[in-house]
């Protein structure tokens, strides 16, 4: 890759930068920080993320590293936006695409009109419970590990802000939608939830992260382009010191 792309700039990684990445589909949150921060050996640096996207997921991932790795917090609180597209007339256990779908439901008189007034009790200040299958803490395990044995495990509901929450496509069994919310939603959980409002069920199948705060996923770099990047930079530095 040409060092002259001016999409890159001269980073500083142990004083601290920023980085957009656009978290490929079936990468976990941790995948795109260990490579990035392989990229960046022999120096030994932090290198966390802002907010966990479920592996499924795909979109914007702030990458902190350096000094900047103290901030996490704040850039973590942001409010997000996600797009996505659920499926009506179903159910799955992790409310994804994770497993199996375990039950169905006849979509056939249910219509547009009742798709868009079922949003409304999802817009504003609502209460939700996180999957089971989540990377919620319970006891110091993660829930999705308890959920793939089998185990039982009591759920905290908890309280999240969706100021925006709007259906952008509906072609059953698909629904596109566009939501806005606090730090903590559970998209998979409150779409879920949407499937009940309808008396019927309803699961993700896609889902990506468009925004944290005012940082836009189309500002973001690849994973891979980045790290290519990366070590271009550091073979160009090593030649030079040779010469």
């Amino acid at each position: 890759m040409s060092t002259e792309n001016s999409k890159f700039k001269d980073f500083n990684f142990a004083e601290g930068e920023l980085l957009l990445i656009n978290k490929p589909y079936k990468w976990t949150s941790f995948d795109v920080v260990g490579k990035i921060r392989n990229s960046l050996k022999p120096l030994k640096l932090k290198v966390g993320h802002a907010g966990t996207l479920d592996p499924l997921a795909t979109g914007l991932l702030i990458i902190c590293t350096g000094k900047l790795t103290k901030q996490i917090d704040t850039f973590q609180a942001e409010e997000k936006e996600y797009t996505g597209t659920m499926i009506l007339g179903a159910t799955t256990p992790s409310f994804d695409m994770e497993t199996e779908v375990d039950e169905t439901f006849d979509t056939s008189k249910i219509t547009e009109a009742e798709i868009y007034e079922a949003c409304k009790p999802f817009t504003g200040d609502i209460e939700q419970y996180p999957p089971a299958h989540s990377a919620v803490k319970v006891n110091g395990e993660r829930l999705y590990v308890k959920a793939r044995l089998g185990e039982e495990v009591e759920l905290r509901k908890r309280f999240v802000s969706v100021p925006e929450f709007e259906i952008t496509r509906i072609e059953l069994p698909e629904i596109d939608f566009r939501i806005v919310c606090s730090k903590g939603t559970y998209i998979r959980s409150l779409i879920s939830d949407f499937g009940k409002q309808l008396n019927n069920g309803a699961y993700l199948s896609k889902l990506t992260r468009t925004r944290s705060g005012n940082f836009l996923l189309s500002n973001s770099f690849e994973v891979l382009e980045l790290v290519n990047y990366i070590r271009s930079k550091k073979e160009e530095a090593k030649a030079q010191e040779e010469a």
